[in-house]
């Protein structure tokens, strides 16, 4: 999927909001996301909540996903994109 405005930042294959999900919650549907992907393919991600934040990039990373970048939108919500390591 691109977003119209053409920018790098907005290209990904598919997207989690796990902004109403609390921890473990958090990294199980983003890992089920990861799950059904093909490996190079990206995972937008919108989380809230300390632990989300640091714990998805870290549990992501250990399992062979690369964080691609992060931003910060309005109301306490975290734009994370994963690409998805080799199988």
């Amino acid at each position: 999927m691109t977003a119209n405005t053409g920018l790098q930042e907005n290209v990904f294959d598919r997207s989690v909001d796990i902004t109403g999900e609390t921890c473990p919650m958090t990294f199980v549907r983003t890992r089920l996301a990861l799950d059904r992907m093909q490996p190079g393919e990206i995972l937008l991600v919108l989380l809230k909540g300390d632990e989300p934040r640091t714990n998805i990039p870290r549990t992501a990373t250990e399992q062979g996903h690369a964080v691609i970048d992060q931003q910060e939108l309005e109301g306490g919500v975290l734009r994370l994109r994963l690409r998805k390591g080799p199988a």
